[in-house]
């Protein structure tokens, strides 16, 4: 990218002029949406390695690139796909609480008055809801673990009437679909009892691994580079609680008239591969249990398509060449990128130059 651009302008006779990124990604956003009609809203995060401590939201932190905590930023996005194609929708900037507690850090990178420190999961509920005010619909939200985990974040997808297919560890806690919840008897003193279970949650892979591997039944859910991807799965309803682990369940005290809160009973998919002495992968829905298998096992999997994404982002226009420190820098520049890989999405997708008449 240019050294214009860097510092948040497009150099013009020799002038900057200063731009609104935001209308210029809902027009991308509005256009890639119709040119693809996905099948899900996959939310990630991403990370830039970086050098020194002035460039905006820089910290060190987990960085997938390096696959340790090193010097980066990190951003939240949001990406249309179907398995043929796919397209960031929205970007947030991720701010780590040593930048928001430096108000003047964050006055020195233009970052807006007014703007706190955020868990990502929280931003990627806020990009949803500006993603809603620009009239878009998301069909099923889909993401890794690291929002799956989220009972606040499950909870603010259900709030805004979305469905979702996100990933877990296999280590939350849940209660089989046979338990119960327990209201006891109100004794007429104090606020009445809330309803409880009178058996401690399981890890959810304790609770697949009950079901027995006769559950779990073939599914093919796309081509590729070496053939059809298939595995073993099964459905099964679980009651989730409000605890995110077993660890948590344990330092708590899960007992048996301990309040573990009471949550809607939930589909849980589980992934068994052939050959394999235990389940390997775990995804949590608010879809019901008599969605097809085969079409939660395809939702479920195409997460990939996020990570074609940021390679292509990456390799191809530069998402990780932005050599400026300013917040309005930053979302420029991921807004060029943004519109550079959806001109190459839309020429995927129509080849063929039309000819004159």
């Amino acid at each position: 990218m240019c050294s214009s651009r860097c510092r948040g302008g497009i150099s013009d006779g020799g002038v900057s002029v200063i731009w609104d990124p935001l209308p210029v990604r809902r027009r991308i956003a509005q256009r890639l949406s119709e040119a693809i009609t996905p099948e899900v809203w996959v939310i990630d995060d991403v990370s830039f390695p970086k050098c020194g401590t002035a460039s905006v939201g820089v910290a060190r932190q987990y960085c997938g690139a390096v696959g340790k905590r090193a010097n980066c930023q990190v951003a939240v996005s949001v990406h249309a796909a179907t398995d043929t194609a796919s397209c960031p929708l929205e970007w947030q900037l991720y701010l780590p609480r040593e930048w928001t507690d430096e108000p003047e850090r964050c006055r020195r990178a233009g970052v807006p008055d007014g703007t706190g420190h955020q868990e990502k999961w929280r931003l990627a509920l806020g990009l949803l809801d500006t993603l809603t005010d620009w009239r878009l619909k998301a069909p099923v939200v889909v993401a890794d673990a690291g929002y799956g985990v989220s009972t606040p974040f499950r909870t603010g997808l259900e709030e805004r009437g979305l469905s979702y297919v996100l990933a877990l560890t296999g280590k939350e806690v849940a209660h089989p679909a046979s338990a119960r919840p327990h209201q006891p008897a109100y004794g007429g003193l104090g606020p009445p009892t809330l309803p409880r279970y009178r058996t401690p949650p399981r890890a959810v892979c304790a609770l697949a691994v009950e079901a027995g591997a006769g559950r779990f039944t073939e599914v093919t859910w796309r081509s590729g580079s070496k053939g059809a991807m298939t595995s073993r799965f099964a459905v099964l309803t679980v009651r989730p609680t409000g605890k995110q682990s077993l660890a948590a369940a344990q330092e708590a005290g899960g007992g048996r008239n301990r309040w573990d809160g009471v949550l809607p009973a939930r589909t849980l998919l589980v992934e068994w591969p052939d050959g394999q002495s235990a389940p390997t992968g775990y995804w949590i829905s608010n879809l019901p249990a008599t969605t097809p298998v085969a079409d939660l096992v395809r939702w479920a999997k195409m997460r990939w398509r996020i990570e074609h994404d940021y390679r292509e982002l990456k390799h191809g226009p530069g998402l990780d060449h932005f050599e400026g420190r300013t917040w309005r820098g930053w979302h420029h520049h991921v807004t060029l990128v943004t519109a550079a890989q959806a001109f190459l999405t839309l020429r995927r997708l129509d080849p063929k130059a039309r000819t004159p008449a």
